[in-house]
């Protein structure tokens, strides 16, 4: 089911519900910048009143007044300094004086006069002889009219004062807006520090009255993990239950487990159900640039959350953060160690904090500080691996919900088709299925969109229009029954579930696709049949045509993988012995754990065991070459076989399911077998792998 982002997960919340308190965009930005454009077109463009030009007072007696070209004038008194202003009359500004005056001026004379403003200038010494002048030429020109005049006063003091609150207005606007930019992030406290804030904590805090859409009901497939969890929050709920004997609230609890299994997901349905505060945030949150500020976030954070104790603190992919200090010097981060410190000292210091739960998430424990993982700071790890069959059923039952499925799709047949299958995987496909049927213009998804969205989750996306030469479709056709018919003779080998010679995604010209058993142990001898199953493509194309392509890329790949972890890992060679190379702390070291001797002897056993698997693969191909042949001819012809297709042409495979031995017979069979005692976790993509591809690139 697709997880639906909740509307109140922000840190500052509201005390009447769960909206958070945030000024409006409006209010703030757009506000200061009209202020700040009209202030700078006001003070760049000088809206106010353009510039004068200055005259003589012989000029405007003698080309302006005396040709009946002044409208008015203006008697400046600016702090003592005194001066006219004269306004022109629009339509005398076409003479050829004022044309020759305005020739090299950007001033359009007509439209300033046109607005009012005044285009000349002028000193006099002072008013009352400026006025005696007037009135002689006046009596002199008798037939010139008098023109209006006022009077106005300007200080000096004001107009400095102006410009200089005019620049702060400026300049504190633009200040204002560039460190609410800077500040964008807020803190669990709520409101905009600006840059002020950069050390505030950014986690995301859930309270009681907020609405979470994820419960407990969403997370299928991982009951042990809910138990451990629930256990939690019940223990910040009734402490007194756990205390009365003397116990103490564990300090916090690690989520472990690969990618896509469940474990933030696990953390929101846990936000949803626990009714103590819930604070959230990611191990990358606290990496900065600047050097302490990820300590000061994980002092406001943990200060925080003392404040709403009890509550419960999630911090996701805790590895940005907790990776163990001092491995490597080369790449060693003050800034990330100082914060990992801060991290430590916060959950384990002098004073300790009661009512505080540490929940974190990784997928890679053993890259994180002995510190961190030591009791009394993450006290559980709690494992989250990849879901059995029924795990698996449960969790299509969940992501079905909201789809409209045929009455007839078997979902217990889909999670048998789907081993090591995460979560994340499995809602992948659902969605997949269900768009695959929209485009098929569909009322109900059914078992054959599904088979098409796992197929195109394992594979990629089919290329139907994908061109492949003949010579080359019959390669892959042999390639593909090699894998098939391998896989169908070999006792330990898992059981074919469908082979196809269809083009998908980017290398995959076809594949052979199997349904691995539920197991956590692997002998020697299921392992080899591993090998050789994976090898059958190459060994089909050297005995049917002679000759090897980059095909089998991938499955050398693979098999590579398997044969170096049962000689450096599992100790299941002799000659190297019951030795264990493997230490995940030196997994980035330059240095190996044995000798350049021992390495030549490891790479000879791998090379020799490799080597046996092959001939073994190229005997048993050649002994069933006709069952190779009508394989290949059913591939070319139909593209895709499923697993009673080959029942048809080749017969019921026979080896059929053993029954799970006796505990007491299963010790006296092991002397004889060496066992690999590994879980499936830790063989990964070396064994548990549904589908063989065929690379187009050159290996």
């Amino acid at each position: 089911m697709e997880e639906q982002k909740p509307k109140n997960f922000r840190p500052n919340l509201s005390p009447e519900g769960n909206r958070p308190k945030r000024t409006p965009n409006f209010s703030i930005y757009w506000i200061y910048g009209i202020i700040i454009v009209l202030l700078l077109g006001y003070r760049l463009l000088d809206l106010g009143s353009p510039e004068t030009i200055t005259i003589t007072s012989l000029d405007f007696k003698n080309e302006m007044l005396a040709k009946g070209d002044v409208k008015k004038i203006d008697q400046i008194d600016n702090a003592g300094r005194k001066s006219i202003a004269v306004y022109i009359i629009p339509d005398s500004l076409d003479k050829p004086y004022y044309q020759e005056k305005f020739k090299n001026s950007p001033i359009k004379p007509k439209e300033v006069a046109q607005k009012g403003y005044p285009l000349f200038e002028f000193k006099v010494a002072d008013f009352k002889s400026f006025e005696d002048e007037m009135n002689t030429f006046y009596a002199e020109h008798k037939d010139i009219k008098e023109v209006p005049k006022s009077y106005r006063q300007e200080g000096e003091f004001w107009g400095p004062i102006a410009n200089i609150v005019v620049t702060l207005i400026i300049i504190v606007g633009f200040w204002v807006l560039m460190m609410r930019k800077m500040g964008g992030g807020t803190g669990a406290g709520g409101g905009a520090g600006g840059i002020f804030s950069i050390g505030k904590s950014r986690a995301q805090l859930f309270e009681k009255g907020a609405k979470v859409n994820i419960n407990f009901g969403d997370v299928a497939g991982l009951d042990e993990a809910k138990v451990e969890v629930m256990e939690i929050v019940d223990f910040l709920k009734n402490p007194k239950k756990y205390t009365a004997l003397g116990g103490k609230i564990p300090k916090g609890a690690l989520l472990v487990g690969p990618p896509g299994t469940g474990k933030t997901l696990l953390a929101k349905a846990m936000a949803g159900e626990a009714q103590v505060p819930f604070f959230s945030i990611s191990g990358s949150d606290f990496v900065e640039m600047f050097v302490g500020v990820g300590a000061s976030r994980v002092r406001d954070l943990f200060k925080q959350a003392r404040e709403k104790a009890p509550c419960i603190i999630f911090i996701d992919e805790i590895d940005a953060i907790g990776r163990a200090r001092g491995r490597n010097a080369i790449m060693s981060n003050d800034e990330r160690e100082n914060t990992l410190n801060q991290l430590l000292v916060e959950m384990d210091g002098f004073a300790g904090d009661a009512g505080i739960i540490i929940l974190a998430a990784t997928n890679r424990p053993d890259v994180l500080d002995s510190a961190l993982l030591r009791p009394g700071r993450f006290d559980r790890q709690i494992s989250i691996d990849k879901p059995d069959v029924n795990g698996r059923e449960a969790i299509f039952k969940v992501h079905l919900k909201p789809i409209k499925v045929s009455e007839t799709l078997d979902v217990h047949k889909l999670a048998e088709q789907t081993p090591g299958f995460a979560g994340a995987d499995i809602a992948n496909v659902c969605n997949e299925a269900a768009l695959i049927a929209a485009r098929k213009d569909k009322a109900a998804v059914d078992m054959s969109d599904f088979q098409d969205a796992i197929d195109r989750v394992i594979g990629g996306l089919e290329k139907k229009n994908k061109i492949i030469a003949p010579h080359e479709k019959a390669i892959i056709a042999y390639h593909e029954a090699g894998h098939a018919i391998c896989g169908w003779f070999l006792e330990h080998a898992y059981p074919l579930l469908k082979v196809t010679i269809v083009p998908r995604g980017t290398a995959a010209l076809g594949y052979a696709q199997y349904t691995p058993k539920e197991q956590h142990l692997y002998n020697t001898d299921q392992l080899m049949d591993q090998i050789c199953m994976t090898l059958g493509g190459r060994a089909a194309e050297e005995i049917f045509f002679g000759k090897i392509s980059t095909g089998a890329a991938n499955d050398l790949q693979q098999i590579t993988k398997i044969a170096y972890s049962m000689v450096t890992v599992y100790g299941m060679n002799s000659k190297v012995g019951n030795i264990s190379f493997y230490d995940p702390t030196t997994e980035n070291s330059f240095t190996k754990p044995y000798s350049e001797e021992t390495g030549k002897l490891i790479d000879e056993e791998v090379r020799k065991l490799i080597d046996i698997a092959y001939e073994r693969t190229k005997n048993l191909l050649i002994e069933k070459k006709e069952q190779v042949e009508k394989l290949a001819q059913a591939l070319l012809e139909k593209e895709v076989l499923h697993q009673s297709d080959v029942e048809e042409l080749i017969g019921k495979r026979p080896f059929e399911e053993k029954k799970i031995i006796d505990v007491e017979e299963h010790k006296e069979e092991g002397k004889k077998d060496e066992t690999a005692n590994a879980s499936t976790q830790n063989l990964e993509t070396n064994i548990e792998t549904s589908a063989t591809t065929n690379p187009t690139e050159n290996s």
